[in-house]
């Protein structure tokens, strides 16, 4: 079986992992208790106008005639229409999910180099002062919650020392740079408007940090046991009485295979930024996806939530195929083995 039909039959098992996805969460969102219709309207609204938006809506349908009417136009980009804001569903996603994907990004390439980093120099300096804190670091992140970094670094950044902003996307009043791409800081490279783009990546470091430190502390140490683990193989011990240098030894024959367990767990660590951004968003006051999610989520806005949990399906199913796509550049026998299968 050929890398292409592997890759064909993970797309294919993919798309009916969230056709299940999208069943479950349309009679999740509809079996829970609140009627969306007075939510929407308010509770002292008459009951003919609440009836009339219910039947505008379709909920006085069977949930199995409401499904197959919603899945049909979500086929044709039309995923209804928000209780909440009172616009289009796909005109939300354009809206907020840029945010998220900016933050989740600069969530992410912390969370990989520097833990990467810190895992590799553990790995190497085994048992040593700098392995000793670089653990210390890791557990703290990974036992403590996002939102909770979040809390700590606006006190002691934003009220104690007054250097970085409390939250938002931009400083108010700030002109913003023309949009292109959604993405404030790449619009901003892209148009050369570099004062915006300093001030963006200000608002961008307490957010991106908080949200970063769990799956960093999770990196290090993966990072750090497969590199002390390969560091007692006999072909780094055959490497080093060639006489090659430590440092190409470490980055040529150390470094590649140590990452593969890494970058297995690394792929998912950033779709659960997505999820993770929840409470991060709130707290920064975010105006991205995740905060447009909880606010589905509070007010039931059966559209919205759905659309909302759908999209984080479809972010995992990527971040799958991609780590499967890159263990098996890094490993060679993965990608041998995977060519030579019938």
């Amino acid at each position: 079986m050929s890398m292409l039909k592997f890759l064909g039959k993970r797309l294919a098992l993919s798309l009916l992992a969230l056709f299940g996805l999208s069943i479950l969460i349309f009679i999740i969102a509809r079996v829970l208790p609140g009627d969306p219709a007075r939510m929407a309207l308010s509770p002292r609204a008459p009951d003919w106008a609440v009836e009339r938006l219910r039947e505008q809506m379709g909920f006085d349908k069977p949930i199995y005639a409401q499904y197959y009417f919603w899945i049909s136009n979500a086929f044709r980009g039309d995923l209804g229409d928000s209780l909440y804001t009172r616009r289009a569903v796909v005109e939300d996603i354009k809206q907020f999910l840029p945010a998220t994907v900016e933050l989740a990004l600069f969530a992410a390439i912390i969370m990989a180099v520097v833990g990467i980093l810190l895992g590799a120099l553990a790995g190497r300096y085994k048992n040593t002062w700098l392995d000793n804190g670089v653990r210390s670091l890791a557990y703290v992140g990974v036992c403590t919650p996002a939102f909770v970094f979040g809390l700590v670094f606006i006190l002691l950044f934003s009220y104690t020392l007054r250097i970085l902003p409390t939250g938002g996307r931009m400083t108010f009043g700030m002109p913003r740079p023309s949009p292109i791409t959604g993405l404030l800081s790449l619009d901003a490279l892209i148009t050369g408007n570099f004062a915006a783009l300093g001030d963006i990546l200000k608002h961008l470091l307490l957010p991106a940090l908080s949200l970063a430190l769990g799956g960093m502390g999770q990196e290090s140490r993966l990072t750090r046991a497969s590199i002390s683990d390969n560091l007692r193989k006999e072909y780094i011990a055959s490497a080093r009485g060639f006489a090659i240098p430590n440092w190409l030894v470490t980055l040529k024959f150390l470094l590649k295979p140590s990452l593969i367990p890494t970058v297995s767990i690394l792929g998912l660590d950033i779709a659960v930024l997505f999820s993770n951004a929840f409470l991060v968003e709130l707290v920064f006051n975010w105006p991205g996806f995740s905060k447009y999610g909880i606010n589905a989520m509070l007010r039931k806005d059966l559209n919205a939530l759905s659309a909302v949990v759908l999209i984080l399906g479809v972010v995992f199913v990527i971040a799958n195929i991609l780590v499967d796509v890159t263990v098996a550049w890094l490993d060679p026998r993965i990608r041998l083995g995977v060519e030579r299968q019938k």
